[in-house]
């Protein structure tokens, strides 16, 4: 059971929380407080020492205080800053360095891919949805969250409460 929480609960989540971004520019509060909850009890029910809890607590947290100073920016969306933080907090210091590589990496393929799609022609018919004409609105941001997602869900394999996973 614990097998399937591994694989279920921080994926599961990454993927509603890129597929929400994309659809509808938002990213749902309760998307980042399952990931905290869940992180707690999977760390829990493996016997991570409450030591280690912290230092991915700390981790979470720094990159929550770099996140809202970015957010005061502008150049980020709040839902962004809270996925992050959420996000770091199941990653821990090990892989939070490859994770922000990535996420600006992806980051910024995604966002040269919008802005290709912003300079073409507005979509009609089948292709005028609405996710799909906010996306193509220069006034509108980067749903950002779907490269946080995809960022964590590289790294996640690397992460201590995966590896405790595979040594059930």
């Amino acid at each position: 059971m614990l097998d399937f929480a591994v694989l279920a609960v921080f994926p599961g989540l990454m993927v509603f929380a890129a597929v929400s971004d994309l659809l509808t520019m938002t990213i749902p509060n309760r998307v980042s407080l399952i990931l905290i909850a869940g992180f707690f009890a999977l760390g829990l029910a493996f016997g991570m020492p409450l030591a280690a809890m912290g230092w991915h607590l700390l981790a979470g947290l720094m990159v929550l205080a770099v996140c809202f100073v970015m957010f005061n920016f502008g150049w980020i969306g709040g839902g962004d800053a809270k996925l992050a933080a959420a996000t770091a907090l199941w990653l821990g210091f090990g892989v939070l360095a490859r994770y922000g590589f990535l996420a600006a990496i992806f980051g910024g393929i995604l966002t040269l891919a919008i802005l290709q799609l912003r300079n073409m022609t507005r979509p009609e018919g089948f292709l005028a949805r609405n996710w799909v004409l906010r996306l193509h609105d220069h006034k509108i941001g980067i749903p950002y969250g779907v490269a946080l997602a995809l960022a964590g869900l590289v790294v996640y394999p690397d992460t201590a409460i995966w590896l405790a996973a595979r040594t059930i």
